[in-house]
């Protein structure tokens, strides 16, 4: 496959061209079988055929009376009518004869899903009526069908009502148990390891001595992959031994899909996973014309290289960002969703902001889409490390590389963080 490394030694590639490779490298994962609520989060193989109309059958839309609209077309102008109750009908019986046939000058007794009696054209609501059992005195007229549910106003017997690579939310559950579907073919879930490294990482929950931090990158990140879908590997740290963390990420690929680090991929002294993959030429290092999260790696890893592997910054931001750019779409490529990358939206500014030159800058913030155009209102600082200003986000103003400001009340565009039901 051919790979446009780019960005290495000469001028940073662009985000667009890493994005590609990273999608490039995914490919969609195997057929399987699931129940629907374990397909929850996957996507569809084939197109989902309706093999009976939706409605089945006509039915009331409300609780109330099934009659001949004829007989009550009077109703409210001068004197109520009076009507014979012959039978009544709820939801899950057959209707029909059974339920009495609505000759002129009568009607049937019907609940909310009931299929419609013969000779009615109409259902006038409860709240209409005197709510006599016998006889019932209608106040108000209503036209043919009135408060009927056809058969096949939803969906028609053949109709394709879902398309191959559409994700499974609740939704699409309730519309594929509506037609009959106990189980779907959906794309195999892919098991994304996550790993941290530098020999300063703490478990949280562990005591922390100056110099040291918690790693929360691998949580974060190992977070994000199961919000995606995936399945998430998360293991305990590595410390900063180039030795060490080839190994681990060789007994990784024997598990995993795809394999994603933080951490250890700049140009420092000790960045232990440039150290790492010094002599082997299936991962390389790049810079993405983007802050945060310019240095980055991508690669395939395994004995058939085949295990896709991104290597992030270790800074929380730098990674958080880079996971929604790079490995989201790419976990979403091997999903097989027919769409990979998050809908951008346009917002106006609330404040002035900046941005580094050559370089395309994510800026963290809150969309308000509340109100039209929507707003986005910028949150903590630039700083990579500032972590705080994250999680106070739902999104990520974008500010080109080729302007280095944005006026308040300008045109943004802006990358929601929230939710993954796109696609």
């Amino acid at each position: 496959m051919s790979i446009r490394w780019g960005g290495e030694g000469g001028e940073p590639r662009s985000v667009e061209q890493h994005q590609a490779d990273a999608v490039g490298l995914a490919r969609p994962l195997a057929r399987v079988e699931l129940p629907l609520l374990d397909a929850l989060g996957t996507a569809l193989c084939t197109d989902v055929v309706a093999p009976w109309s939706l409605p089945s059958f006509d039915n009331s839309a409300m609780d109330g009376y099934a009659l001949r609209s004829q007989d009550v077309r009077v109703a409210g102008n001068s004197d109520a009518v009076r009507l014979k109750v012959v039978g009544d009908v709820a939801a899950g019986r057959a209707g029909g004869a059974s339920s009495g046939t609505v000759e002129p000058g009568s009607c049937v007794r019907i609940m909310t899903g009931a299929p419609i009696p013969l000779g009615a054209d109409a259902v006038v609501p409860v709240e209409w009526t005197d709510a006599g059992m016998d006889h019932v005195t209608v106040t108000m007229p209503c036209e043919s069908g009135s408060n009927i549910r056809r058969a096949g106003e939803d969906v028609a017997a053949g109709d394709v009502v879902l398309r191959a690579g559409t994700r499974v939310g609740p939704s699409q559950v309730a519309l594929l148990a509506s037609v009959g579907m106990g189980r779907v073919g959906v794309h195999r879930r892919p098991r994304v390891a996550v790993v941290s490294t530098g020999s300063e990482l703490v478990e949280p929950g562990g005591q922390i001595h100056r110099g040291e931090i918690a790693d929360a990158n691998s949580l974060a990140l190992a977070s994000a992959v199961s919000a995606s879908g995936a399945e998430a590997i998360r293991l305990e740290h590595l410390p900063d031994d180039p030795i060490e963390v080839f190994e681990a990420l060789g007994r990784l690929a024997a598990e995993a899909d795809v394999i994603v680090t933080s951490g250890g991929v700049s140009m420092g002294a000790f960045d232990v996973v440039k150290q790492a993959f010094a002599s082997y030429d299936g991962v390389r290092f790049v810079r993405v014309a983007m802050r945060p999260g310019m240095p980055q790696a991508i690669g395939m890893l395994g004995d058939d290289r085949d295990v896709l592997y991104f290597g992030l910054p270790g800074n929380p931001v730098s990674a958080r960002v880079s996971f929604e750019l790079f490995v989201l779409p790419a976990i979403r490529t091997m999903l097989g969703y027919s769409s990979v990358f998050r809908p951008f939206v346009a917002a106006r500014a609330a404040s002035d902001l900046r941005s580094s030159p050559g370089k395309i800058e994510y800026l963290r913030g809150r969309l308000d889409a509340g109100v039209d155009p929507a707003v986005f209102v910028p949150v903590g600082g630039r700083g990579s490390h500032l972590i705080a200003g994250m999680a106070g986000a739902n999104a990520l103003g974008v500010v080109p590389e080729h302007e280095v400001s944005v006026a308040a009340g300008a045109r943004i565009m802006v990358l929601p963080l929230s939710g993954e039901e796109w696609g």
